[in-house]
């Protein structure tokens, strides 16, 4: 038919009435104003849209922004801002009914009344503070978002009807009642000053929030924490305690760390000889189960990885849990693993000696010292070695270390976890507070206690409450100062905010008010400054970055304690006998960078030992797939696979354009162009010296620069020892290219809980 006068167009509210094709001509060609390179008769042509009687507005509205979104290239990027605008346009209509958003006021009363929002919003603020934010906000600023990011908004964060879709908010409202509500309890004479500050913030991309609080913070719900760490003990109760609490946290959009090297192994004798122990499978399995039980309220599945040492008894069939071969009854595939080690085992991989496996009821102190203690594990292995009446089991080291690593290439997530590191350079005493796990994406390692029941108050499940700095905003390093003292009272604030499902998750909260703040955008910050990952030419640059983020994180803590006090755990840090990261670290990092020390740390020790920190840890490096984008970033500390990347998530496939492709497209070093794995671990170690937890840092290979197209186990296990070598507390993904071209074919699947630690 064409004849369109004839037609009728079906509105959003249910009328019909006539199509106007210069309506839909005036959009784009509004969408397209002030951008380099698009054409709006292109996107008409790209959409053909099929006209019909009675063609719904909104139809006609997405087809216009895939076709847009479909013409994002390296030589065309600004479509992306083209079709992010469409699709705030469209939101906007969905949300609001109209493209102007309602006063901040009217638009909270109607989201309390309908019991989307916290109701405690409109007894904690007056009407002239709303009035008041009302002016500040800046809805313009959605017309900064691309593509990516707004469909990220779009499914995982803005307020919805997760059933129907029906979105009720835009982003600057997110934003603006994010602030709100996290600096609610500050004194009324300085909250706005605090909110302003923050909005502006998060609004304009410097400083990064992950999903608990960006999709939970100013709703009814108030959990948000990134990452829970949970430990078992080697009983039925404790087993059933941390399923149980698997379940509660898992439900509200946390990803899970489990600690389960403490359960005995198969054939171990029960009540005295009475019957035979089952061994882990069978309650890793019930774990499994727990995490897999709640879908997190559409945000993101349910996820987990599950730590034991290297030593287990079992340790040969926990290796192949993920296999794909072998049948249901001997695997456990929808959980990650963290394989922990120290240096003992690693001596005897270099040694080319037997490592001796053990079930830990066995052994007695042997668990307890293989964290707190290295030198009393080292004796009391040997010890148990000799002991001809403990059963046991030798392997040749290089046989165990190739299996597991096997594994790891095979599957890509089988973790590591360095436990000595993760204690030696660690604020915390392990003789007092040891850290025996990590969480679901390796960057948290946070003091841990076993559940005995449910209601156990002497048991602690560590929360670690997550953030990030963009280092492509950052004009100069001086700017770190301002953004981490609000992401610090941001954060710490949210630690008294939320709920707690758990007696023993918010005792040790309020105890240790652990943080992590990361970053996002280094791959950028690199390219901008003329470095690269492979050639060593980024060691200072990342030097004095890391010591100015832990140093001014430390700062604002520190700044915290002076008003509001410590946090009661501090006497169980370092901190608290004047011992920081920069003494700690190791020390092989100098052989490869002498760059030094920038900030006064002598009157920042002395401080901290008068004054005390308000949080117990500060920093951690984590995956931020999710958020990077929302913030049109690079991912965390990763290079990205393309210029133009395709990433792959639930939500669909999405193109993620590099900041100022055009300016830096010769700049940025690309992962598969990385020759090796050696420059970005050392650079991952440069960053350890200053991280208080961990980093989530991957591996990855190209099978093809090899013979024979497979990557040679002598060059993983180099790789492994040069990651223990400069320090690093744990490895991530393993990534193996998969015969793609080039970055821009490449699927990046947004694991880790389908985002849930990637902030």
């Amino acid at each position: 038919m064409n004849d369109f006068s004839k037609l009728k167009v079906t509105k959003r509210d249910g009328r019909l009435e006539a199509i106007d094709l210069d309506k839909i001509h005036k959009v784009i060609t509004w969408a397209a104003d002030g951008l380099n390179n698009v054409s709006v008769s292109q996107v008409e042509l790209k959409s053909h849209i099929q006209f019909y009687n009675g063609i719904r507005t909104a139809d006609i509205h997405e087809t216009i922004i895939k076709a847009a979104a479909d013409l994002i290239s390296e030589e065309s990027p600004d479509y992306q801002y083209l079709a992010a605008r469409l699709n705030i346009f469209h939101l906007r209509k969905i949300a609001f009914g109209g493209f102007e958003p309602p006063h901040l006021l009217a638009h909270t009363q109607k989201l309390v009344a309908e019991k989307r929002y916290d109701k405690a919003l409109l007894t904690d603020y007056s009407e002239d503070e709303f009035n008041e934010l009302n002016q500040y906000i800046s809805h313009c600023r959605d017309m900064n978002f691309s593509y990516a990011a707004v469909k990220q908004l779009e499914g995982k964060y803005l307020v919805q009807d997760r059933v129907t879709k029906q979105v009720f908010e835009s982003p600057q409202f997110l934003y603006m009642l994010v602030a709100m509500c996290l600096f609610s309890q500050y004194p009324k004479d300085k909250r706005l000053i605090y909110i302003k500050k923050f909005y502006d913030a998060v609004s304009l991309f410097k400083i990064s929030l992950p999903t608990p609080i960006m999709s939970g913070v100013r709703t009814p719900s108030r959990q948000f924490s990134s990452c829970v760490l949970i430990e078992c003990d080697d009983s039925l109760d404790s087993i059933n305690a941390t399923t149980s609490s698997i379940v509660k946290y898992v439900s509200q959009r946390a990803g899970i760390g489990i600690n389960a090297g403490r359960i005995r192994a198969v054939g171990s004798p029960i009540r005295g000889g009475e019957a035979q122990h089952t061994g882990c499978i069978p309650f890793f399995k019930m774990f499994q189960a727990a995490v897999k039980s709640c879908s997190q309220g559409g945000v993101r599945g349910g996820a987990a990885t599950l730590f034991y040492p290297l030593w287990h008894l079992e340790v040969e069939s926990l290796l192949v849990l993920r296999n794909n071969r072998g049948v249901e009854e001997n695997r456990v595939r929808h959980l990650d693993y963290g394989v922990q080690i120290n240096k003992t085992l690693y001596q005897r991989l270099i040694k080319s000696e037997k490592i001796t496996l053990f079930s830990p009821a066995d052994v007695p102190d042997l668990y307890e010292a293989f964290f707190a203690d290295q030198e009393k594990f080292a004796q009391l292995y040997a010890k148990y070695e000799a002991d001809e009446t403990i059963r046991k089991r030798s392997i040749p080291a290089v046989d165990l270390f190739s299996l597991m690593m096997q594994e790891r290439a095979s599957t890509g997530r089988i973790y590591i976890q360095n436990v000595d590191h993760c204690n030696t350079h660690s604020p915390f005493i392990p003789e007092i507070a040891p850290v025996r796990q990590s969480n679901l994406c390796l960057e948290i390692a946070l003091p841990t206690k076993p559940l005995n029941d449910i209601n156990d108050e002497n048991g602690e499940i560590a929360l670690c409450t997550l953030s990030a700095i963009n280092l492509g905003a950052l004009d100069n390093l001086d700017e770190l100062e301002n953004l981490t003292d609000l992401t610090v009272r941001a954060l710490d604030a949210l630690l008294d905010y939320q709920d707690y499902p758990i007696r023993a998750a918010k005792i040790a909260t309020m105890k240790r008010r652990a943080l992590g703040v990361g970053v996002i955008n280094y791959a950028y910050y690199l390219a901008k400054n003329g470095k690269k990952y492979s050639d060593g030419s980024a060691f200072a640059l990342t030097h004095k970055t890391f010591e100015a983020l832990q140093y001014y994180l430390l700062k604002a803590s520190n700044q915290l304690a002076k008003e509001k006090g410590a946090c009661p755990a501090f006497l169980d840090t370092r901190y608290a006998q004047g011992i920081l990261p920069i003494d700690t670290y190791k020390k092989d990092l100098d052989a490869i960078c002498n760059e030094p020390l920038h900030y006064d740390w002598e009157a920042l020790r002395a401080d901290i030992k008068q004054y005390g920190l308000r949080n117990s840890t500060l920093t951690a490096l984590m995956p931020s797939e999710t958020s990077s984008q929302i913030s049109n970033a690079t991912n965390g500390i990763e290079p990205p696979r393309g210029l133009v990347s395709v990433k792959q998530s639930k939500d669909g496939i999405l193109k993620q354009v590099v900041p100022e492709i055009e300016r830096l497209k010769h700049g940025y070093e690309l992962l598969w162009h990385i020759p090796d794995n050696d420059g970005y671990l050392k650079l991952v170690g440069i960053m350890q010296k200053f991280v208080d937890q961990a980093i989530s840092a991957n591996t990855n290979y190209d099978p093809k620069r090899f013979e024979g197209g497979k990557v040679p186990m002598k060059i993983l296990l180099k790789d492994l020892l040069t990651a223990y070598k400069y320090g690093l507390k744990t490895l991530y993904y393993q990534n193996t290219r998969d015969g793609a071209d080039d970055g821009q074919a490449d699927l990046e699947e947004d694991g880790c809980a389908g985002g849930a630690c990637k902030i």
